[in-house]
């Protein structure tokens, strides 16, 4: 029987069972033959999530899926910031080797400057789009006959550089963007993603597109890669989430105070957004449909599944939207706030659950994939990521350096830095003043002392290490700007001390009043 799909403009024509020949037919269950489904959210938080210690967001699917998953406590994005962690997965090599080091559109020199911002370095430029002379991981399993699937949010490039032009047959949605054009509630204003009915839920419709791929795919191996929109801004969700979340916030206890000063900007410390928390639910509800479909079709056991984050949650900056405490930081910081991510990975009915403390980065998923699939693919591009299955399996697995660098400033209030990681110890190098911080992890997860001075040999060792890593992948860093204004400077530093505030305290307690309506008609989800 032949079966015709349409996914987003494209059209498929499947046989039952034949597509891609034998290599594409489902394997014994060595690994070989395993399909493939990655679950990418954006800007959620470690702490986002109820597995992982929130008690104001609700997410049973997501933490159906941890309790049956080797889930990873200590595992990191490959960068504070989207694209950069993107390309890191796509690509297994850290940021400084891949080039793309800040999110695609961010300016850069004189452009940053131009935009308003009043700092004392101007940050450089950067690769603005996924080498189309690499192995992304796509193309790997299309080397391997798999069936490529793509929903939602790509922001890896635009025209010549879109998901299919990196291995993924059918793309739904997935372009230069950053944030969903249109909301999230249909009409979409996205040429990759068909209108559906007014109202519709973009996050519901990723994940309806995905899981109608995965039944029409599920007599051929599959590789499908669900990368949300959500939870980054804009802040939409239904008036009925809205609602149970108010609620819940203000029979809780509402905290007096909400925010406080980081470094540079304002920082929210409570997780009692209700619009937010609609988001966090709606995504949640989305995984689950995917996972149902994998159950009732009788594959689950014969499928891999992947849920991570891109960077952490937004807790200082465009939407003020959630807290990572205990974790400091967030989205764009140098901080664990800004880099440590849940991570959970399933491997069919191969694994038991099980929990590893182990640090692992994102670059570390594209090697592990294909071990876990049997794959003999030789990618073109150097991986740096290491394969985890020995980690997984019990087997030694020596501490190892893990390198972050994004010489920019960014939209949260981070600052130019880069960091490292081994065993315990994590050294931040500061661009603007070349100095460092060392934090101890094992005795201080949120990085509250700096213990560099009383540790000069560890600093010095990781410091010499880090920029010795650098300099190999001829990584950039930000210049002097020898227009710099203090007193303009200082000014921007009063309003968001003076001004700012005081103002998100008001909006938050805006947002919890009983009679608070967003707009006429609930972003058109009504």
């Amino acid at each position: 029987m032949i079966r015709m799909i349409w996914w987003a403009g494209v059209v498929l024509w499947l046989g039952c069972g034949a597509v891609g020949g034998e290599d594409g037919e489902r394997a014994e269950q060595d690994g070989q033959g395993m399909n493939v489904v990655f679950i990418l959210a954006d800007d959620l938080g470690y702490h986002d999530l109820g597995v992982t210690g929130s008690t104001f967001y609700e997410t049973p699917n997501l933490d159906r899926l941890a309790e049956s998953s080797v889930r990873f406590t200590q595992a990191y994005a490959g960068s504070r910031v989207c694209s950069p962690s993107r390309a890191t997965l796509m690509l297994g090599q850290y940021t400084a080797t891949h080039g793309i080091t800040d999110w695609i559109g961010a300016q850069t020199q004189a452009g940053w400057r131009k935009s308003g911002r009043h700092t004392t370095h101007l940050p450089p430029g950067y690769v603005w789009e996924l080498p189309a002379e690499a192995t992304s991981l796509a193309e790997a399993f299309r080397q391997m006959d798999y069936r490529t699937f793509f929903a939602g949010k790509w922001h890896l490039g635009g025209e010549g550089s879109m998901p299919t032009d990196h291995g993924f047959e059918v793309n739904v949605g997935g372009n230069s963007k950053g944030s969903p054009p249109g909301g999230f509630f249909a009409p979409y204003n996205n040429p990759q993603l068909p209108d559906g009915p007014v109202g519709e839920s973009l996050t519901a419709r990723l994940g309806r597109e995905t899981k109608d791929f995965i039944v029409a795919n599920q007599d051929t191996t599959f590789f499908a890669m669900l990368s949300f929109y959500a939870v980054h801004a804009p802040l939409q969700t239904t008036e009925e989430r809205f609602e149970y979340y108010r609620t819940k916030g203000l029979e809780g206890g509402l905290a007096e105070q909400a925010f406080t000063m980081e470094r540079r900007f304002p920082i929210r410390t409570v997780q009692d957004n209700p619009i937010y928390a609609g988001m966090v639910a709606e995504l949640d509800a989305a995984v689950g449909s995917v996972l149902d479909a994998l159950d009732s079709l009788g594959i689950a056991d014969n499928t891999i599944v992947v849920f991570t984050s891109d960077n952490g949650g937004v807790a200082s900056g465009d939407a003020y939207a959630t807290s990572n405490l205990p974790l400091r930081g967030g989205k764009g910081y140098q901080w664990e706030g800004g880099t440590r991510e849940p991570l959970f990975l399933r491997v069919g009915d191969r694994y038991t659950a099980t929990i590893v403390d182990k640090p692992v980065t994102g670059a570390d998923l594209y090697p592990t994939l294909l071990a876990l699939t049997g794959s003999d693919v030789m990618p073109t591009q150097e991986i740096e990521g290491k394969d985890l299955t020995p980690l997984i399996e019990g087997e030694d697995f020596p501490d190892r350096y893990l390198y972050w660098h994004y010489p920019h400033y960014g939209n949260q209030g981070g600052d130019p830095s880069s960091e490292i990681r081994y065993g315990d110890w994590k050294l931040i190098h500061y661009w603007e003043d070349d100095r460092d911080e060392l934090y101890h992890l094992g005795r201080d997860p949120g990085e509250q002392e700096d213990v560099a001075a009383n540790n000069p040999e560890a600093t010095e060792s990781l410091r010499n290490e880090l920029l010795a890593f650098l300099g190999r992948r001829s990584a950039k860093a930000p210049n002097p700007d020898p227009d710099y204004d203090a007193e303009q400077a200082a000014a921007r530093d009063r309003f968001y001390r003076d001004t700012l505030l005081r103002r998100l305290e008001a909006e938050r307690l805006e947002v919890l009043a009983e009679d608070w309506q967003p707009n006429g008609g609930w972003w058109g989800s009504e």
